[in-house]
Parts: structure tokens; sequence; C-alpha cells
């Protein structure tokens, strides 16, 4: 498997999640993109390949740029992958939370 593909492995790294948030509101070009980072457009362009390649991202040309924007289908998957995972978790704080109430009224 390659590890550039796979979404989970791209929306690991913080540069590619900031990405996301950068282009979730608002397409942008690989330029506007890497202007608000402190790396060098290389950097930047190799991370705009990762998302581009595991579909979070899609690429439209618009004249002579090309505008990137966010994949609402792909950002739908995962969310639906992570959905069981958080009810799990939401649960056992809600357990947590009413076992800590059950101790501070005993107190």
């Amino acid at each position: 498997m390659d590890l550039r593909r796979d979404v989970f492995q791209a929306i690991a790294d913080p540069t590619r999640r900031a990405i996301l948030l950068l282009v979730a509101t608002q397409s942008m070009t690989a330029g506007a993109i890497a202007s608000q980072f402190d790396t060098k457009r290389p950097t930047v362009s190799k991370h705009l390949q990762i998302l581009t390649e595991c579909e979070l991202l899609k690429k439209e040309p618009n004249g002579r740029e090309m505008y990137y924007h966010l994949n609402p289908k792909k950002m739908k998957e995962i969310a639906t992958f992570i959905e069981p995972f958080r009810k799990l978790w939401d649960d056992r704080f809600n357990k947590l939370e009413s076992v800590m109430k059950q101790y501070q009224t005993k107190g």
C-alpha cells in the first residue's frame, strides 16, 4: 500500500490538516496556500500532491491558475468511518460523568 494515498496517513500531518482548513471555505491556488506557511513552496506542493492523490482535494483550472478545493465526498467518507468511534467515546464519557456525579453527591 502506498501510504501517501491513504487518507488517514494524509490527515495525520499537521501541515496537511492546516491546508484542508484553509481550503474548506474557499478555493485557493497553490501560491496562495503556500503563502500561509513558513516552508518553501515545493514542500507545500508535495503536501498538495498527497492530498490530491488521496482525493481530499480536487484541482480545477481557472485560466492559467489551478485552484484547489475540498472534496466533500471524501470528507464524508472519513466522517462516516469515524462516527462509530465518536459515539463509543461519547458513551464512555457520559458513563464516567454519571459516576463522577454520584461521587460528588455523596461527598
